[in-house]
């Protein structure tokens, strides 16, 4: 057993001691890291079958907000039963609001 100076306790010896980290805390550090990256990209992508259809986070994000605001005008308005009609003319999707029916 080694002697420790006098006055120095274990502690003392260790408290600025870093241990190296080996090849596979490493590995494991990685693959956590790589795991929380696909999970923060998974939450941000838009659902499958906007994904499919071509829609990016952007577009789905944009498109959110304004139906929000919609939705928004119409409460103000004091409209609360409403559908919305979907309608594509050429180019152009149009989305309006109409009464529901009962």
């Amino acid at each position: 057993m080694k002697k420790i100076p006098r006055g120095l306790t274990d502690k003392d010896m260790v408290k600025n001691y870093i241990e190296e980290g080996t090849i596979e805390s490493q590995l494991l550090t990685a693959a956590k890291k790589a795991e929380k990256l696909r999970l923060i990209e998974q939450a941000e992508a838009p659902p499958e079958p906007l994904a499919k259809s071509g829609f990016t986070k952007e577009l789905t994000e944009k498109l959110g907000m304004e139906l929000l605001a919609m939705k928004i005008e119409l409460s103000n308005s004091g409209v609360k039963s409403y559908n919305f009609k979907i309608k594509r003319d050429g180019e152009k999707i149009i989305l309006s609001v109409t009464d529901k029916k009962f």
